[in-house]
């Protein structure tokens, strides 16, 4: 046994000579990896990671942790928590754990939010060959997570499903207006399915790397449903099985679950449907834009009422557009990152003068079109479609992207 401290800088030759010998074996180690038998295997990852978003869980991750333990014991596992810069702490406990338990490892995300692509993060971080999806707050049974696995791994299926709705399973202590809204998703969901599954709303779910591999790069990453998104996105069918669970009340924090969940799950949906041809964040960002001509009317009226000069009516008029458009944007286009603080004045900035310049082009390529001797219409709705195509292309580079 070599005692720390002595190398470098002192200490008797014989222990010099030792460390030598030690990291010499260590560096013949990992040049001879590829000479390594099944008789002598090289020290082998995770089998196994429990990828979980977090959101303000603090109190609920060493219970989950502990919990983890318990039923995981004799697998190879790892816990990757992906905490969407929760400001109760939620990141320093994680680490904190992960001081003393090098199966528990936190990624931290600043300027974005969603637990879909939290969870997508998540799985790109780890090298284990099979991935569990599991949220924070206790609400998922941890015990099936062995089932799970064992079937995954030995029979022929992708995806293995925790479900509520298979005999056996529970929506638990769930009201029944959550209960119906849950029903109508599920029934809505089967518009992008391509599995018959009976629970594809279920955030509890184990899938084989090279199923999640194939469908990666075709997700939307919007909304709390990644397995709808999976099921949707991927170029074959899942062979799925599910396995009945009961859904349990949260036990510390507060839910997630707003109108903003409602309106993220009909993006998903919209994207699965036309995404392909035209990007949903377009066409939302377009109608947003078909408000603001409104917005504008509106206030450029109030202000010749209010006795302004038509200049400054315009202007008014202009700027109060602008405004509700970003806002507007801001909350629902790319709610996924969101803009805080001064972040958020920057941004509006940027947006403005964007928006000005497309408003040049808009006035640009429809006279260019006009003088060619095309109709008023079409020489209209061709600097209309350049102009919102700019401004797109502004807002989501360097609005909500750079300005984060």
């Amino acid at each position: 046994m070599v005692e720390r401290g002595l190398y470098p800088g002192g200490g008797s030759g014989s222990n010099r000579a030792a460390i030598a010998t030690e990291h010499a074996g260590v560096a013949a180690t990992h040049t001879d990896r590829s000479l390594m038998t099944p008789e002598r295997p090289a020290r082998h990852g995770p089998e196994l990671a429990v990828i979980v978003p977090t959101l303000n869980e603090r109190a609920n991750v060493p219970l989950l942790i502990e919990r983890l333990h318990r039923v995981l014991a004799g697998i190879a596992w790892e816990a990757v928590f992906v905490d969407d810069d929760s400001t109760d702490g939620t990141a320093a406990a994680v680490r904190a754990i992960a001081q003393v338990d090098t199966r528990v490892r936190c990624v931290q995300r600043i300027g974005r939010r969603g637990l879909a692509s939290a969870c997508i993060e998540g799985v790109l971080a780890s090298s284990a060959p099979f991935l569990a999806i599991m949220d924070a707050d206790l609400q998922h049974d941890e015990a099936l997570l062995p089932v799970m696995f064992a079937a995954v791994r030995d029979e022929a299926i992708d995806v293995a499903i925790a479900s509520r709705y298979v005999a056996g399973g529970s929506l638990g202590a769930w009201g029944g207006a959550r209960a119906r809204g849950s029903d109508l998703a599920t029934r809505i969901s089967r518009l992008i399915l391509r599995a018959d599954i009976a629970d594809p709303m279920s955030g509890f779910f184990l899938i084989r790397r090279d199923a999640f591999d194939a469908a990666v790069r075709n997700l939307s990453g919007q909304g709390f449903k990644i397995l709808l998104d999976l099921l949707a996105s991927s170029p074959r069918p899942l062979r799925a099985r599910e396995f009945p669970y009961t859904f349990r009340p949260r036990q510390f924090g507060e839910s997630k679950l707003d109108a903003m969940v409602v309106w993220e799950f009909f993006m998903l949906i919209a994207d699965k449907l036309i995404g392909r041809a035209v990007p949903v964040r377009f066409v939302l960002f377009a109608l947003i834009g078909g408000f603001g001509v409104l917005v504008n009317l509106a206030v450029l009226r109030a202000g010749l009422l209010g006795g302004l000069r038509f200049a400054a009516a315009e202007a008014l008029a202009t700027l109060a557009a602008m405004v509700s458009n970003f806002l507007l944007n801001n909350q629902f286009t790319y709610r996924d990152r969101r803009l805080h603080g001064w972040r958020m004045l920057r941004g509006l900035a940027v947006f403005c003068v964007g928006c000005s310049v497309g408003a040049i082009a808009n006035i640009g390529i429809a006279a260019e079109v006009f003088g060619d001797g095309s109709s008023w219409w079409l020489a209209g709705l061709s600097g209309a479609l350049i102009g919102a195509v700019w401004n797109y292309a502004i807002a989501s580079t360097y609005t909500w992207g750079r300005a984060r």
